[in-house]
């Protein structure tokens, strides 16, 4: 078995091994997409100080990317669909890069929060395709399953990385330099992708008409219902235009299902959530990106301000999570193997809102309690975020896994935008609309533990609710890596497996 590739991409590969250069291409486009959700996150505080931004800005700094990239991950990969996933990737990783360099012209929190939408519409155009154009590169499923997990582990990793490299980052340069670097890692992964990912072959697209109003009504709606909790802070809960946003969001929502349920070619054909896993597995993702999210904007507060830590050990203070992400594999997968998926992700369920709850409590006690906490989040996160893309995926019929893979990251990314929103907010009500420079008083910082308590006591029940919702409609299946019924080539595979297991 060969492992150099080929010079002209060819349209599968036999192993892992001989797809390293596409494999690594794609699982580096996505790592730079979804460590940019959390890249910046570390910087906010300075941010905040360099552009004179309140915490309501600072949460559309994190905010508008998730926002615009939720948004638009189905257009995107009904775009891919139709255009070709290779071409529309190449093109979202070249304005990904070319927008980056901008950002040393931000002079203001409004010009940073506009570049962020930008890059989060230039990120859909590559997450649901890289996911979809992994499946491309075999037509063995086992390999496809592995290659997806290997993407999964990857781009968790870039989620919770983003602190840590920024915070490091941040002791040398300039917080604008977090987004610089963008640019030459999207110019390797566009030469990774031309080298090793064969081109769209036509009778492989469809000429099904873009549902423009399908993708304009789903942005409306999930921006005007993030809008409604920072207005709400800003104006009042019953002033005219808090409901106006949360009226605009409703009507939004009606009329993109009806939309939906009529057009001929719709963007999301919403028969799909007739099957239980692929609705169970959409819900789950839901509330474990809500959790993932709040947590990661509310603790990078906290370590910053309440406790004064400078960025790179707020960064350094996300360890337990990144240690779990990869430590907590063989315990997700003997739950998942054990007792089924819809058990497992039960468990995962009671982790996250544990910890939450924990957490509430933990804000005041010390870091040793917040670090606890913080591993038994990231075993939950890493069993039923896992086990639901799997689920997903598997569920979906063979010719609509770009679809699969775009539902599932845009449920993630929806979660991630309202868990900011909802912890934003909350300090923003409870605490502080302006965080003052320097250090905080006893009475600022006792006044913020107990915003985080209120935060992440009303966190637990609603994770808790939506991701044991999701889980119960999950089935018994005991699939972990690969669908059901599908078995491996014994000894061509066998010596493969156990490198597998040690990558991820």
């Amino acid at each position: 078995m060969t492992t150099t590739p080929p010079q002209t991409p060819s349209r599968t590969y036999p192993s892992l091994r001989a797809a390293w250069i596409p494999l690594a291409a794609l699982c580096l486009a996505f790592f730079v997409e979804m460590v940019d959700n959390t890249l910046l996150s570390i910087a906010l505080p300075t941010i905040g100080r360099d552009l004179g931004s309140g915490t309501t800005a600072l949460q559309w700094v994190t905010g508008a990317y998730s926002l615009t990239f939720g948004g638009l991950l189905l257009t995107a990969g009904s775009m891919a669909d139709r255009l070709g996933r290779r071409r529309v990737l190449l093109v979202g990783l070249a304005v990904f890069g070319s927008l980056s360099l901008c950002v040393v012209l931000v002079t203001t929190a409004g010009e940073l929060i506009a570049l962020r939408a930008a890059l989060g519409i230039a990120a859909a155009a590559m997450a649901p395709i890289t996911n979809s154009l992994v499946f491309r590169l075999f037509d063995d499923k086992a390999l496809q399953m592995r290659a997806m997990t290997v993407m999964i582990i990857v781009g968790m990793s870039g989620f919770v990385l983003g602190p840590l490299l920024g915070g490091t980052a941040l002791a040398h340069v300039r917080w604008q330099w977090l987004l610089v670097v963008n640019a030459p890692i999207a110019v390797i992964a566009c030469i990774g992708v031309r080298l090793g990912v064969a081109a769209d072959r036509k009778e492989d697209l469809t000429t099904d008409a873009l549902d423009l109003p399908g993708a304009a009504l789903s942005i409306s709606t999930i921006g005007l219902a993030c809008y409604s909790l920072t207005s709400g802070v800003e104006h009042g809960w019953l002033s005219v235009t808090t409901l106006a946003s949360i009226a605009g969001a409703v009507a939004a929502a009606i009329a993109f299902i009806r939309h939906e349920h009529r057009t001929e070619a719709p963007m999301l054909d919403l028969r799909l959530f007739t099957d239980g896993t692929v609705r169970g597995a959409a819900i789950a993702q839901v509330g474990t990106s809500i959790a993932m999210a709040g947590v990661m904007f509310g603790l990078i507060l906290h370590f910053q301000y309440a406790y004064g830590w400078s960025p790179v050990r707020a960064g350094l203070a996300n360890l337990p999570i990144i240690v779990t992400m990869i430590g907590a594999t063989p315990l997700s997968e003997w739950l998942a193997r054990r007792f089924g998926h819809r058990v497992a992700c039960l468990v995962g369920a009671v982790c996250l809102a544990g910890s939450l709850a924990g957490l509430s409590w933990a804000v005041d006690h010390g870091y040793a309690a917040i670090a606890v906490c913080m591993v038994l989040m990231t075993v939950g996160l890493r069993t039923v975020m896992t086990i639901c893309a799997v689920a997903l995926v598997s569920a979906m019929p063979g010719n609509r896994t770009s679809i699969g893979a775009a539902l599932n990251d845009t449920a993630q990314e929806v979660g991630s935008s309202v868990g900011t929103a909802v912890v934003g907010t909350l300090i923003a009500a409870l605490v502080t609309t302006r965080l003052p420079a320097g250090t905080w008083s006893s009475d600022l910082v006792a006044s913020f533990f107990h915003g985080e308590r209120v935060t992440y006591a009303l966190l637990a029940v609603v994770v808790g609710l939506v991701a044991a919702g999701g889980a119960l409609s999950l089935t018994d299946s005991h699939t972990v890596e690969e669908p059901a019924g599908e078995e491996q080539d014994g000894e061509e595979h066998a010596g493969e497996e156990p490198a597998m297991e040690e990558a991820v």
